[in-house]
């Protein structure tokens, strides 16, 4: 009988974790993909409701339904919105919105990546650029304005993530330009050969592909050098996103936005459309 007593909290753990329903915001740091960071979360809520050996990768018949809007690299760190339950299909309300960003770039080099964990592929003279040359240029990327997402990119080919099929060897073309809107544009920091932006955008838009556009404007090249999300959608950096000590049941259901009740929902997936 004992053992049937401890059973049952572990049972209601599992109920109360799966009956959750809405919006929440964690931390993601530098190095996992946000995919490996999600099923990191799901294997701690699990593992604390009492299921054994959970696979979080195991997408049909799953014990919890989660899955998180706007893909951040893995590089970047920063604020991710997870949708749980029915919260899965408000995720991509969150793609739509509006998201900040912090980000370091560093002029006079340019990556195949964009960023700094990519090989460089040009070395171009700074020395001549100013912090009034930054900001004039700034200017013309404000508004709603076209861009050519990155060639290592979660955008997909025939099924496929662009980067996966790069790092295979394959040959990618890059995706044709399309519009995103940018709110704003500030220049917080210039110290030769980096400079720091703060940036507010829409869905669809990349950092890494705005820092390289800005550095050939400047008659020089540029890569992304540190990139955080501070804000998507209501959730900021510093006020939601729940850092890993705090990705318990406990925390969740204080943080959570809850969603009306749908009759049906999808299965948590990854939404890699919301680029950086």
């Amino acid at each position: 009988m004992a053992g049937s007593n401890a059973a049952a909290p572990l049972t209601s753990s599992l109920s109360k974790l799966q009956s959750l329903n809405g919006l929440f915001a964690i931390y993601k740091k530098q190095g996992p993909t946000s995919a490996d960071v999600l099923n990191k979360l799901k294997e701690t809520l699990l593992k604390e409701a009492g299921v054994q050996n959970p696979n979080p990768r195991k997408r049909k018949k799953q014990s919890l339904k989660m899955g998180h809007g706007g893909t951040l690299d893995s590089s970047a760190s920063g604020v991710l919105v997870v949708g749980v339950g029915n919260g899965t299909k408000m995720l991509s309300t969150m793609l739509a919105g509006s998201k900040k960003y912090m980000a370091v770039a560093e002029l006079g080099k340019a990556t195949d990546t964009l960023d700094a964990t990519g090989s460089v592929t040009e070395e171009k003279d700074f020395q001549h650029v100013t912090k009034l040359d930054v900001e004039e240029k700034l200017n013309g990327f404000v508004g709603d304005i076209m861009q050519v997402p990155p060639l290592y990119s979660a955008l997909k080919k025939d099924g496929q993530r662009m980067s996966v099929l790069l790092k295979k060897g394959h040959k990618v073309e890059a995706k044709p330009a399309r519009s995103v809107k940018v709110y704003n544009l500030i220049l917080q920091e210039f110290k030769l050969p980096f400079f720091t932006l703060d940036i507010e955008c829409g869905g669809g838009f990349y950092v890494r592909s705005l820092i390289d556009d800005l550095g050939k404007a400047l008659l020089s090249c540029a890569h992304v050098k540190e990139l955080v999300r501070t804000k998507q959608g209501q959730f900021t950096l510093e006020q939601h996103a729940l850092h890993e000590e705090h990705w318990t049941l406990e925390h969740i259901l204080k943080s959570l936005q809850p969603c009306p009740d749908q009759e049906q929902s999808v299965d948590g997936v990854e939404t890699p459309e919301g680029g950086t």
